[in-house]
């Protein structure tokens, strides 16, 4: 559950839906309801729901419940119950299988003996057809008229109600025949065969859909279940649900990492790939952060607790690719809208089948058939399953490599992407800048240092850190009447002196040579001044990203025009932007400035995007058609982005972006799949050009080959 717009968003889990019908009537239905928001997967068979004005869980129940479904709120072990449900659903539909395979066998058997001079005499015994057809048509087939039953007394209609109308039609013919005795052909084998083929399509879209969901089922996974946790001196194992913030525990060379934490001592290496996607081990001492379900190498850790249960970083990524899992993408809503009205369409188009063929032939019995074709080859499931089955495997992959995907509409339109601007300390350059060079003037080099750290102690810029860094004194002044002026600089009184620390031309040094020359080499310079005697220049570098200036080019190299956007002076700019392989920047601009960048970068045209890491990034983030949050920055700039990239690299925007080329990819075979069997199928049938068995067959294998062609995402790899 999360806060998200002017209400609470609350995941459910749905049961009963079969088709894209089905999610778009309960999309439709909950979205009638007063202080309901509803967005409705069906591949995920979920629902995410915005609750505000007085509506809460129950009514969503309720409301659910009244359209044909059910309805159980997602909690930490909803996902446990679910599989084992499903498990044994799933078995119970095999073993259901089985027998019809084996009631329907005799019948589509006898038709191969039927043909000849004497085909007659090698029919079954009509009875004995109804005895072997009645248990498919109303046991083995339940769920297509349960399922029927409820989506028409929710004002709709589904995919059941396509199969449950053409099959009886077959059924109820053939049983008048022969209990009449008419001189009429039976087609007790097309409706069984239809049900047993349509359960084989269900069993085996049922199976794929479940690989679909394997990249949350393996972060979870990774999860460890106990804990060795320090308590009065003494280590005890207890589990992973029972710390919290603050309790010390110890991870043993081999171990995984139980809780977010911060490295009390011990030194070791440790395996991030799981969250970043990086095979290099990472190499931990006293201060570092360490991950849940990150492996430990060779050395023992003794941490601190600073993030358990849902605070966690691997509970963030799966809760976050969950929402994007769940959500729907632009792509997705022409499916939505021909869903809404598919299956009313199809049976108008079957009535007309059967009424044109019987004015036409004067045959009832080959009116019946061909309108039973139009039903059975009509079936939505692959129009409903094209878009979220791509998009379910595409994030799933993207977590795996490090790309997080807060929703699909970002991910389909990053393939889109014309312009990106990138922020250039800590998403070009290494994000810790360090002092290079102290120029004094009339004091030492350590007292200048004492006294612009005494300024800058409180602050959070990665400058201003850097000189704090560099500062070895142990008992640090404090600054009085402190005032900060953004992007400027701040101000202040050490020891009764009133002094300035901030950029060059806000005290007066834009033009000064010494200045100009330490801008020349790439690096930031910082006054401090008491009144207006320039006290000292600090001269800050920050080291440019090994991979920056490969990923630049490669992004250049699919067209986009890249555009860096720094509050540095511009020749500093000039030097990044040179190493980074980048030919315009913005340079000067102050944190409240960088959205009235991106918007002015909008009205070129084209969809313009965002790469950022800080607190004051965030505007611009929240501005940007598209926006990436490099992993190590910012709760504000992760909260804003639309994709966050674990990794603090890079390349990880060349990534994403063939992430979303190859989901999109997918989509577009998907819908093309999905559309062609209706679009050739029909008039096929409507032609008495495709039996109903063979109808069955192509319905059943619309729906796999759709959500087969999604898991071949799988294959998609990052760096490539």
């Amino acid at each position: 559950m999360t806060e998200a717009g002017t209400g609470r968003v609350v995941e459910f889990a749905i049961g009963g839906m079969t088709c894209a019908a089905c999610s778009a009537r309960l999309e439709k239905v909950l979205n009638r309801q007063a202080g309901m928001q509803a967005n409705v997967n069906l591949a995920a068979e979920r629902a995410r729901v915005r609750l505000s004005a007085g509506a809460d869980e129950a009514a969503v129940v309720a409301a659910v419940a009244k359209a044909g479904f059910s309805a159980a709120v997602v909690d930490a072990q909803t996902r446990a119950r679910e599989k084992a449900e499903k498990q044994r659903i799933y078995h119970s539909e095999i073993r259901r299988f089985w027998i019809s395979v084996a009631l329907t066998l005799p019948l589509v058997g006898q038709m191969f003996f039927m043909f000849g001079e004497h085909g007659h005499h090698n029919e079954l015994p009509r009875w004995l057809q109804l005895a072997l057809a009645t248990p498919v048509q109303f046991w083995i087939g339940w769920r297509f008229y349960d399922g029927a039953f409820k989506s028409l007394r929710g004002g709709g209609a589904n995919m059941d109600v396509l199969v449950a109308l053409g099959t009886s039609m077959a059924w109820g013919f053939s049983t008048v025949v022969t209990l009449f005795g008419l001189d009429q052909h039976v087609y007790f084998e097309g409706g069984a065969a239809v049900i047993t083929l349509v359960l084989l399509g269900k069993l085996l879209e049922a199976r794929a859909k479940a690989r679909t969901s394997e990249a949350i089922e393996s972060l979870i996974r990774l999860q460890p279940k106990t804990a060795r946790v320090e308590r009065d001196g003494q280590w005890v194992d207890m589990p992973v649900e029972a710390l919290m913030p603050g309790d010390v525990f110890l991870v043993r060379p081999g171990e995984s990492v139980p809780v977010d934490g911060e490295l009390i001592d011990g030194e070791s290496s440790v395996d991030e790939a799981m969250l970043t996607g990086e095979s290099m081990p990472v190499a931990k001492r006293a201060g570092d952060k360490v991950f849940a379900a990150t492996a430990n190498g060779q050395g023992a850790m003794r941490c601190r607790a600073t993030g358990v249960g849902e605070h966690t970083l691997l509970a963030g990524i799966i809760r976050m690719v969950g929402e994007a899992q769940g959500s729907k993408a632009p792509v997705q809503r022409l499916a939505d809208r021909i869903s809404a009205i598919f299956v009313p369409t199809v049976c108008a188009i079957a009535l007309a089948t059967f009424a044109g063929w019987w004015w036409y032939a004067g045959d009832f019995a080959e009116a019946l058939v061909n309108a039973v074709a139009v039903l059975v080859i009509a079936c939505p499931c692959a129009l409903g399953l094209a878009t979220p089955t791509a998009i379910m495997v595409g994030t799933g992959q993207g977590a795996r490599a490090g790309i997080l995907v807060k929703n699909a509409e970002a991910l389909e339109r990053a393939e889109k992407i014309s312009v990106l601007a990138l922020d250039k300390t800590g998403t070009l350059t290494c994000g810790t800048p360090q002092v290079t060079d102290v120029v004094a003037f009339g004091l030492g080099r350590e007292e200048a240092l004492t006294l612009a750290a005494a300024l800058e102690e409180n602050s959070e810029h990665p400058l201003a850190r850097a000189i704090v860094a560099a500062d070895l004194t142990v008992n640090r002044k404090k600054a009085a009447n402190f005032k900060s002026t953004p992007g400027l600089g701040v101000e202040g009184e050490v020891d009764g002196r009133p002094l300035r620390l901030g950029s060059p031309g806000w005290l007066g040094l834009a033009s000064d040579d010494a200045v100009d020359a330490l801008q020349r080499a790439g690096k930031t310079v910082v006054v401090l001044a008491e009144g207006e005697t320039v006290l000292a220049l600090f001269a800050v570098a920050d080291a440019l990203r090994p991979t920056s200036r490969a990923a630049v080019e490669r992004l250049r190299q699919r067209g986009l025009r890249i555009v860096m956007l720094t509050g540095d002076n511009v020749a500093t700019a000039a030097a990044i932007a040179a190493a980074a392989g980048i030919d315009e920047f913005r340079a000067g601009i102050l944190p409240g400035d960088k959205a009235a960048a991106i918007n002015e970068l909008k009205s070129g045209g084209g969809l313009v995007a965002m790469v950022g890491d800080g607190i004051n990034d965030a505007p611009a983030l929240a501005a940007a058609d598209v926006s990436f949050a490099i992993g190590a920055g910012s709760d504000a700039a992760v909260e804003a982005a639309d994709l966050t990239l674990i990794r603090s690299d890079l390349m990880g925007v060349v990534d994403a972006i063939d992430l979303s080329a190859a989901t999109l990819g997918k989509i577009r075979q998907n819908l093309f799949f999905a559309f062609i069997y209706n679009v050739m199928g029909i008039p096929l049938a409507a032609l008495g050009l495709l039996n109903p068995v063979v109808a069955g067959a192509a319905m059943a294998m619309s729906s796999v080959s759709v959500v087969s062609n999604s898991l071949l995402l799988k294959r998609w790899r990052s760096g490539r």
